[in-house]
């Protein structure tokens, strides 16, 4: 051992070294016992807004703000547990905070996007929405993020910055929808009896409202067939039934009276060249 180690008096460091060995404990302690009471903070205030009977899209959003803001605070507490001064921890959480901020402006501009939706409320968890080349039931709007589940039960996750900023579709915020849907019959074909069958299994219909009116009428003249535009309006959660009930009776019924459903076809014909 080097003489100047011999020489030093080692019993005026223990105290020291117990000091910062019971500030390191107590400041590991802190962040044990800080986590626990952050979760269990976040599920508190999850079953006070189900006794309040609060809005289902506010639930997550404050759940998981709740439990992040008490973890940032056992963390401040910890570091200055462990000795670190108020003054140098502040000046240390300025540089790093800007360092952090330029970093993560992304998931900044994502926690921003998520006050702003609840805020406008342009949807609500339980809404159908189309949004980023999805379409989805909204399942839970986090703090940075919101939850889709699709018609096929497969889960996206879209950043609320997004969300925010970019246009969507929401198909259930008006209670009724408009089915449109085209039928083509061939040009020697009745065009009034194919309208006629058309409304008749429109009226039959229960989900199919009649105020307005079912619309039916000739909408184009194509290359090979007679297109009709068919539009009914219907409650939104009816849409779908409507609108693959309609094809597979039309079909079934043109079948039936004989009205022909062309398809695009060519005609070949080979001529001989006498030589």
């Amino acid at each position: 051992m080097p003489e100047f180690l011999n020489n030093l008096d080692w019993t005026s460091f223990t105290p020291i070294l117990t000091q910062l060995v019971l500030k390191i404990g107590l400041a590991i302690l802190t962040l044990f016992v800080g986590w626990k009471i952050s979760n269990w903070g976040g599920r508190l205030v999850a079953r006070g807004l189900d006794r309040k009977k609060i809005d289902p899209t506010l639930k997550p959003f404050l759940t998981s703000l709740t439990s992040t803001v008490i973890k940032v605070a056992v963390v401040v507490s910890a570091i200055q547990t462990a000795g670190v001064q108020a003054t140098s921890f502040a000046a240390i959480l300025g540089a790093a905070g800007l360092a952090v901020g330029m970093a993560l402006s992304g998931t900044l501009q994502n926690f921003a996007g998520g006050i702003i939706l609840l805020i406008i409320r342009p949807f609500r968890v339980g809404d159908v929405i189309e949004t980023q080349g999805y379409t989805g039931k909204v399942n839970e709007i986090q703090i940075f993020q919101t939850i889709l589940l699709t018609g096929d039960n497969k889960m996206i996750h879209i950043p609320n910055g997004k969300l925010s900023n970019e246009s969507l579709i929401n198909y259930s915020t008006m209670t009724t929808r408009r089915v449109d849907l085209s039928f083509g019959i061939g040009y020697e074909d009745d065009i009034e009896e194919a309208r006629s069958i058309i409304l008749e299994i429109a009226s039959g219909l229960e989900q199919v409202h009649r105020d307005p009116q079912p619309f039916v009428k000739v909408g184009e003249l194509a290359d090979s067939s007679v297109n009709f535009t068919v539009r009914l309006w219907v409650d939104s959660p009816d849409y779908w039934e409507v609108h693959f009930t309609m094809i597979d009776q039309v079909k079934k019924t043109f079948d039936e009276k004989g009205i022909s459903i062309p398809y695009p076809q060519t005609d070949i014909h080979l001529h001989r060249v006498k030589k």
